[in-house]
């Protein structure tokens, strides 16, 4: 799926702390902010995994929710988003960031890190790692805020490594990132984001969108091609996918309800477009949303 949110845009200064090589952050408490943190990229591959809870899922071109907390790999200067919020409901959220070069020039280059060095390559798309791989790796990163540096050094290698070799996992931007990020697009691309975001339950007609922006139809159109790789209509739908994936989870409404409160209109064209963006029937995922939840209660008694 798709795009951007909230707040100014910009490149994120990561700073590491005094003796540190990479960054490591853990947050005990579900985020404080009323929306997730900005539209952001910066220079740092980022790991971050999200103990429980439920949300949306922004990176590069792709829009999803994840269900059960979340982990995922971003490369560097991957546009994306904070993925937790007071609604979240997650228990806690851990972040790591590091640079391509943090352990000295050339060192993922070396033989014994072709491994990795191929992981870093895909996480140029973004990963999201999913069944036993997201539980297993997510408790070790969790664990790393209390270990001295040289062990936490050693652990984050092997975590590394561990996400190399899993097979648990998705690739976020499969068909290539497109979207461009320069400093002159972040209010426009924010004012845009946040119109649907509060319009999208209903009809958002080009000569709207566009007038919000103060473009000509023809100069937008253009224009949200050139920055999302794709047609605006496409990012509305997508949103409102989103949105419904959220609700077939949450609630026990009829699926022709939660259509029309995702903002469609027409029944027919939900199911084609909810199939064609995330590969499953609207009941089909719900069913498989509550065996994998089932599953994972069970496991976890």
């Amino acid at each position: 799926m798709t795009m951007l949110n909230a707040r100014k845009p910009a490149l994120e200064k990561v700073l590491t702390g005094f003796g540190n090589s990479f960054s490591v952050k853990h947050y005990k408490d579900p985020s404080p902010h009323e929306k997730p943190p900005f539209w952001h990229f910066h220079p740092e591959i980022e790991m971050v995994y999200v103990k429980g809870g439920s949300g949306k899922r922004h990176i590069g071109n792709h829009l999803s929710y994840y269900q059960s907390g979340d982990l995922v790999l971003i490369g560097s200067m991957l546009p994306h988003t904070g993925f937790t919020d007071r609604l979240t409901g997650n228990e806690s959220e851990t972040i790591i960031q590091f640079n391509n070069d943090c352990f000295g020039a050339g060192f993922f280059g070396l033989e014994e890190m072709q491994d990795i060095q191929r992981l870093l390559q895909r996480a140029k798309a973004g990963i999201a790692f999913q069944g036993r791989a997201k539980q297993e790796i997510g408790a070790r990163m969790e664990k790393l805020v209390t270990l001295d540096n040289f062990a936490k050094l050693i652990e984050l290698l092997c975590i590394l490594q561990d996400m190399a070799w899993t097979e648990e996992y998705v690739i976020l931007n499969a068909g290539g990132y497109a979207l461009e990020v320069e400093n002159t697009d972040n209010d426009r691309i924010n004012v845009i984001y946040d119109y649907v975001q509060a319009n999208f339950q209903r009809s958002i007609p080009l000569d709207e969108i566009a007038a919000v922006t103060n473009m000509t139809v023809p100069s937008f159109c253009r224009y949200f091609k050139r920055i999302s790789g794709k047609k605006f209509t496409r990012f509305v739908n997508e949103i409102r996918i989103v949105h419904a994936c959220k609700l077939l989870t949450e609630q026990q409404e009829s699926i022709s309800n939660i259509s029309f409160e995702s903002g469609f209109n027409n029944f027919s064209h939900f199911n084609r477009l909810f199939k064609d963006i995330t590969q499953k029937s609207p009941s089909e995922y719900r069913k498989q949303f509550f065996k994998v939840f089932h599953e994972t209660v069970s496991n976890d008694e």
